[in-house]
């Protein structure tokens, strides 16, 4: 079944996308890693958490449909002379011969000359087709989408941090690079009973799909399924479309609670704990992205 929202440029690029992507490193199964491709989602991110099993389902995908797969290799490197080597180690293990998009891992700050210079050249070499950059600082994305080295941004957003929407997206320009946002569900904080406020109905993982994706300034978001179930109902977000207005009121609410619940908690906790939190909100697992 082909995908239900439409496929999608990611920006200025050439690659074509299904508006859901899939991250590895979550527990979902190879097998069930196939079943989201042939259903449309063909934007897959090996991150750095990566199962193998998630890897040998990409190899088996890439053997039968190489030109459909979008796929994102990230890394975390800070050494020019070494992004080279830790792309061509991912490509190795998933037997390819570049990646779609090679993703340049965490940095709140643009990346040096030299570094950005180094993936570009991944890109001459056809080691890989485009960039991206992750951060966590929103006024560092304007910065990057002027350089026309960096092709794809990838952002936090969610109806609990919509930040961006003020901070970052009307400071894009017009022939701007793709946008792909992680952590829908803010770490699944908004699928909390608990956070959500009296009377209203408690958000679902397609929801907090829908709800990022129904924005037009981002053209894609992962989910981070851990088994089938979880697969399923990011699955319904394709089905179910963008959200209505009414909808998007609801879940706004929703978000504002979430925040200032965790505001309430923050005020409470002693040096340790919000430092883990902080870490924890950044969306790592000691260095891994959870973009969820």
């Amino acid at each position: 079944m082909a995908c239900s929202w439409s496929p999608v440029r990611l920006g200025r690029s050439d690659i074509q996308a299904c508006p859901l992507g899939l991250a590895a490193g979550y527990g979902i199964s190879g097998r069930d890693v196939e079943r989201a491709f042939e259903r449309g989602v063909n934007l897959m991110y090996w991150g750095s958490t990566r199962t193998s099993d998630f890897g040998e389902a990409i190899k088996r995908i890439a053997a039968r449909d190489r030109e459909r797969l979008a796929l994102v290799i990230q890394t975390y490197e800070r050494r020019p002379s070494k992004i080279g080597r830790s792309l061509e180690k991912a490509l190795r293990t998933l037997a390819l011969d570049h990646t779609d998009i090679l993703l340049l891992g965490w940095w709140n700050l643009p990346p040096g000359e030299a570094l950005l210079d180094a993936a570009a050249e991944q890109v001459r070499l056809g080691r890989a087709r485009s960039v991206m950059v992750s951060c966590h600082h929103r006024p560092t994305f304007p910065i990057l989408a002027r350089d026309a080295r960096v092709d794809h941004l990838m952002i936090r957003y969610n109806a609990a941090h919509p930040g961006a929407d003020q901070d970052v997206f009307p400071h894009l320009p017009t022939s701007r690079p793709g946008v792909i946002a992680y952590t829908a569900t803010s770490w699944g904080q908004l699928l909390d009973r608990a956070i959500v406020p009296a009377g209203e109905p408690p958000p679902t993982g397609s929801d907090c799909y829908r709800f990022v994706l129904s924005n037009p300034n981002i053209d894609a978001c992962y989910a981070g399924a851990k088994n089938a179930e979880q697969l399923d109902e990011a699955l319904r977000a394709l089905d179910r479309g963008p959200m209505t207005e009414e909808e998007l009121a609801w879940i706004r609410r929703v978000g504002v609670s979430a925040r200032d619940r965790a505001q309430l908690q923050q005020k409470g906790m002693g040096f340790a704990d919000r430092l883990v939190n902080l870490i924890s909100g950044f969306g790592f697992r000691t260095t891994a992205e959870l973009p969820r």
